[in-house]
């Protein structure tokens, strides 16, 4: 059985304070923090690159969970790996050539690679990627539009989480976008244990309260299913 782990997103927080959020956040019962890297090209937003993880690795032992929304990923690995990043997740759309050399150069840098989808891409397209002798260790499904924080669930994503854990049982599945009280449920049952929350967290008077319904919901589907 895998282990829930809940990853409040980073793009969230007050930047500001990053290191006095990330520490916030984990007091809150964080198992990892979600950091979401944006080159304004693969999507239309900027945010952070390798110089803010490695300020961030100054100041927490956590797991990094690097979400490469990206062009060209490759040439993200050497500063990623030098950083700190401890998982790197690249999208399976701009890595079609090349993601076999990815997950290598991902793997000899020292972070576990994980791929993602957008919401339109057929689930299909990850399964080479965890089939392959040195596969990916996680399949992030995006639940929303990749590029921008608060953005409306969408529930349709969810036949994906389900074909994944049918077929691959013992996979860290994660999903991003719109989780939170109202949605956590739906994306547990599904089979989702990896569970990246925003808004829901950051905007909430009881982030630690957050986090905790949502591990109780992820465990609950465990063992319903």
């Amino acid at each position: 059985m895998v282990k829930p782990k809940i990853a409040p997103s980073m793009l969230s927080s007050d930047f500001a304070n990053l290191a006095s959020e990330a520490e916030r956040m984990l007091h809150c019962g964080a198992d990892w923090l979600h950091m979401d890297i944006m080159d304004g090209h693969f999507v239309p937003n900027l945010t952070i690159g390798a110089p803010v993880i490695e300020s961030l690795r100054k100041h927490t032992s956590a797991y990094l969970d690097c979400h490469l929304m990206v062009t060209n990923p490759l040439d993200y690995i050497e500063p990623f790996g030098k950083a700190g990043a401890s998982g790197f997740t690249f999208h399976v759309e701009a890595s079609k050539d090349n993601w076999q050399e990815l997950i290598q150069k991902i793997k000899s840098k020292g972070m576990r690679p994980g791929v993602a989808l957008k919401p339109k891409t057929p689930i299909e397209e990850v399964y080479p990627l965890v089939e392959n002798e040195t596969p990916v260790e996680m399949v992030l499904v995006m639940t929303v539009e990749p590029g921008f924080g608060g953005q409306k669930f969408m529930p349709e994503t969810m036949d994906k989480v389900r074909a994944l854990r049918q077929k691959y049982p013992s996979l860290d599945i994660e999903v991003d976008g719109g989780l939170g009280p109202s949605t956590i449920d739906i994306a547990a049952s599904a089979g989702a244990n990896c569970i990246v929350a925003g808004s829901s967290v950051f905007g909430a008077s009881e982030p630690a309260q957050v986090i905790s319904l949502m591990r109780k919901s992820v465990e609950e589907a465990q063992k319903i299913n």
